[in-house]
């Protein structure tokens, strides 16, 4: 069994077992209502012993292998759960020995790269995923069977997880996802209130390349923002090595080259990359500007859930270019 298949399989199982136990309410529930329960029970009642409360409890010692907690917070379901969940998270990772395994639990477990699962699917706003889109970003996000083992059009061979195609250098469907993130960002700007143009010809480089887009009017300390969107894969063989050891390691590269790239506007512009990985995570920078960007919409909207909205919507835009790469291997002409 793959390393992927078994952390999935490790997963499953403790959460039929407690499922089966009623364990997630049942503790916190009855400490935190203990009080209440001896006040509404007559005495001869309230004395006795629950024995359902024993029997679970014997199930949460098997499944958490720790003590329980202490009285000060037996009340709070956490102290329940986070202990069976720290035990089985350890036995995720013991089952995860190889590269691209760790690197996906690295990138599963950093900030805002899950926010496509709390995205409400309103399809209007574009933040509804199909069936098709959802089914390949749980199974690369788990580690699952993907698709059958074939031949991406280039020549490569696609495992059964079907990573290649987020990387695939034949694969048009990475420049629309290019494209779809850089126009949310333009799109976030406009919604602040901040006019931008894309693609700016007045900025372009030596090389005859320019960033994705830049304000029109001062952003910060009197300067206009420029950005550039780049997306890496965390599973590329150039990165997966480093991505099993650092979350976000591509992503940072990715940064810093265009830091570089762009040295020469720092006089004159507020540059940040947006840099994202295929795995979901972010690069401190965008996830700074994303909250800005929150920041001055909600002083116009009076919404405090501004940021979060966008992260939602570029979580969501990422997960859907990289479905629309994985199903460009299948085709062959």
């Amino acid at each position: 069994m793959a390393s992927g298949e078994s952390a999935s399989q490790t997963w499953r199982t403790w959460n039929k077992e407690c499922a089966d136990a009623g364990i997630f309410c049942l503790f916190g529930l009855s400490a935190s209502t203990h009080d209440l329960q001896q006040s509404i029970l007559p005495q001869c009642i309230g004395t006795l012993d629950d024995e359902s409360l024993s029997a679970v409890e014997t199930s949460w010692i098997s499944l958490s292998n720790s003590p329980k907690p202490d009285a000060e917070s037996a009340h709070i379901q956490r102290a329940w759960d986070k202990l069976v969940a720290e035990r089985y998270e350890g036995m995720v990772w013991s089952h995860s020995t190889a590269d691209i395994d760790r690197a996906r639990l690295l990138a599963a477990s950093s900030p805002h790269s899950g926010d496509w699962l709390a995205a409400p699917a309103i399809t209007s706003v574009g933040l509804r995923l199909s069936d098709e889109e959802i089914r390949i970003a749980v199974a690369h996000r788990l580690g699952c069977k993907a698709c059958e083992p074939h031949t991406c059009g280039c020549g490569k061979a696609v495992d059964a997880r079907g990573l290649h195609g987020l990387a695939c250098r034949r694969s048009a469907p990475r420049q629309q996802r290019h494209s779809h993130l850089n126009d949310i960002i333009w799109r976030a700007m406009k919604l602040a209130q901040t006019p931008a143009v894309k693609e700016p010809v007045c900025l372009t480089l030596q090389d005859g390349k320019r960033p994705d887009g830049t304000t029109i009017l001062p952003w910060s300390r009197g300067k206009p923002l420029a950005w550039d969107v780049i997306v890496r894969d965390t599973y590329a063989d150039a990165h997966v090595t480093n991505s099993a050891r650092e979350a976000g390691s591509a992503a940072t590269h990715a940064a810093a080259n265009k830091n570089t790239k762009y040295n020469q506007l720092f006089n004159t512009h507020v540059f940040f990359p947006v840099a994202i990985e295929t795995g979901g995570t972010w690069h401190h920078q965008v996830v700074e500007l994303v909250q800005e960007f929150g920041r001055r919409t909600t002083s116009i909207t009076g919404d405090v859930r501004e940021s979060t909205f966008l992260f939602q919507q570029l979580s969501v835009a990422l997960q859907r270019g990289n479905a629309v790469s994985f199903q460009n291997t299948f085709i062959t002409s």
